[in-house]
């Protein structure tokens, strides 16, 4: 096992574990620049040099270098719209891009091959083992995730693109410390769209040098797009398949024109026809849902569909409008359903706007996950995934997503019986739906009430779920629920805007700092503790993101520079 610290693309492999760093080149031309490059800041497990290396690289380093400066741009016109909102200006559809809105004559590309049918959808985290699972599970779609539902550390990043590329070579096995082994052993195995990592996640472990010779943590999204696609775009081609990509967090269409940059300049380099790749974007912020047209225009050459991410959506609107007064504070997180008025609108538009356009309309995630040793705890969950996704096929839905293997079939069962023999339902184009800019922002008319079982809730899920993502977990199932880092986001925000509005719960209790940390106490009292566990750094996290009077935009990010 190589475990050299630090090494450079220029780097030749060497079993030489104390091999020097050679000097980087400097660019002919009046100005000392020197040629960008990628550093790698961490060890090297088994066969990771098999991904990160030297031309992989080097290709990590041209994106960084034509794309990471927009990329820093963007990021900065978040935050401005971030102080927009809590200043009270509130998200609308665009009047300057109101001409692509209104022509109703373009078109996206569509789905690639192996996307025609998407009904059901697997999501899950690329180790060995869920690879394996996923591959087996007989979904229609693998949504191989990088994102959410991976605790990014090290070794699940590189190890995850380990998964995916052996996966595409019929050699990917695994053998459990128990001796079980996992083969994949499905005749035919779902459609890979693999999920990066979000435009504000770097990865730490790779540094870029630019042509001033500043160095800086890479970005995490064209670390994961990057080395998914030098290594493995050419052998999605040859199995009838094809580079295709969930893109999450997006909140502008010039956020989907960079990737659609990206996409372009990715597929010249490697000398793969233009519009080969495919890519499917969430809509998973408000700011997002006021741009779903202009979205789909930007990535028209390169779109298969839209995808409706309901609990980032739920997180991204607590979010937005966190400090804006008690009427825009939610009620408990079990409240807020896709059936009330807000998150009707958001769909019902999902819907609308992609047939319109030829795109696909994918559903979201149910939380609730089946119990194999108990089977009243699978009963509820099979009779509430079925509810879920029957209202999703009859909305038009082209196909949903399910975190479990055993819920397939369920999920499956609701979409036959509206498709029948059918792939989708694109030609369905809902010119029913007229979905205006309040309806979107309807949420004061939620109701409900924030119970003290609400607030309990929240803090022990949140604490938990940092615990299992801190020890390289990130999805994982508490309370018979799959969670992963959009459902604690939704979980600590609205502590942190439950105490911010002075809430009073149903029960009369004020909701206040020092409710808070007895309840965090309590939640770690009554949890086994083990040889290992992160949950006195899990209460770290919390306090850093729930209870101090600035509000961190993700948890994640703090999370992951500090202990990971």
């Amino acid at each position: 096992m190589n475990t050299t610290p630090s090494m450079t693309l220029e780097r030749e492999r060497t079993d030489a574990a104390s091999a020097r760093l050679p000097e980087p080149k400097r660019a002919a031309g009046s100005f000392q620049t020197v040629e960008p490059r990628i550093e790698i800041t961490a060890p090297l497990g088994e066969r990771y040099d098999e991904i990160l290396t030297p031309d992989a690289l080097a290709f990590l380093a041209e994106l960084h270098d034509r794309f990471a400066g927009t990329r820093h741009e963007l990021l900065a016109v978040r935050l401005q719209t971030r102080v927009d909102a809590a200043n009270g200006r509130d998200p609308k559809f665009l009047p300057e891009t109101e001409s692509i809105r209104n022509n109703a004559d373009w078109r996206v590309a569509g789905p690639g091959p192996g996307l025609e049918d998407r009904r059901v959808e697997i999501t899950g985290p690329t180790d060995r083992k869920m690879a394996i699972n996923a591959l087996n599970s007989g979904a229609k779609v693998w949504l191989a995730d990088q994102e959410d539902a991976t605790s990014p550390t090290w070794a699940n990043v590189i190890e995850g693109q380990l998964s995916l590329f052996d996966a595409l070579r019929d050699r990917l096995e695994y053998t459990s410390p128990e001796g079980k082994q996992y083969r994949v052993t499905a005749e035919e195995t779902p459609t890979i769209v693999m999920r990066p990592r979000g435009w504000h996640l770097v990865e730490k472990h790779l540094k870029f040098h630019d042509r001033a010779g500043r160095a800086m943590h890479a970005s995490g999204s064209l670390v994961d797009f990057g080395l998914y696609f030098f290594h493995n775009a050419q052998a999605l081609i040859a199995a009838g398949r094809g580079p295709y990509f969930y893109l999450p967090k997006l909140e502008s269409h010039r956020e989907a024109k960079l990737w659609n940059d990206i996409f372009v300049y990715a597929q010249n380099r490697l000398g793969i026809p233009q519009g080969t790749v495919r890519a499917t974007v969430l809509i998973e912020t408000i700011q997002a849902a006021f741009q779903m047209d202009e979205i789909l225009y930007e990535l028209r050459d390169h779109c298969a569909g839209l995808n409706a991410g309901r609990w980032d959506y739920i997180f991204s609107i607590v979010k937005t409008f966190r400090s804006r007064g008690r009427r825009w504070v939610m009620p408990d997180r079990k409240a807020i359903t896709m059936t009330v008025p807000f998150m009707r609108a958001y769909t019902e538009l999902l819907v609308s706007t992609c047939h319109k356009r030829g795109a696909h309309a994918i559903g979201g995630m149910s939380a609730f996950i089946p119990n194999r040793r108990d089977p009243e705890v699978t009963e509820r969950a099979l009779a509430a995934v079925s509810a879920d996704k029957r209202r999703e096929a009859g909305d038009g839905f082209d196909g949903t997503w399910v975190a479990h293997p055993d819920l397939i079939a369920t999920a499956r069962a609701e979409f036959d019986a509206v498709l029948g023999d059918r792939p989708n339902q694109v030609d369905r184009l809902r010119d029913d739906v007229h979905v205006t800019a309040a309806e979107l922002l309807d949420i004061p008319s939620i109701g409900g009430e924030v119970t003290e079982g609400g607030v309990r809730d929240n803090v022990s899920i949140a604490i938990r779920y940092i615990e299992s993502w801190l020890r390289g977990t990130g999805a994982a199932a508490i309370d018979n629920l799959m969670e992963d880092a959009a459902t604690a986001e939704i979980s600590r925000s609205q502590i942190w805007q439950w105490l911010n509005e002075n809430t009073v719960t149903a029960e009369g209790t004020r909701i206040d700092q020092t409710s808070i940390v007895r309840l965090m106490a309590e939640a770690v009292a009554a949890l086994p503790r083990f040889e290992g566990d992160r949950f006195d750094d899990a209460i770290s996290v919390f306090r850093s993101v729930a209870l101090e009077p600035e509000f961190p935009t993700f948890l994640t990010v703090g999370a992951y520079a500090r202990f990971l």
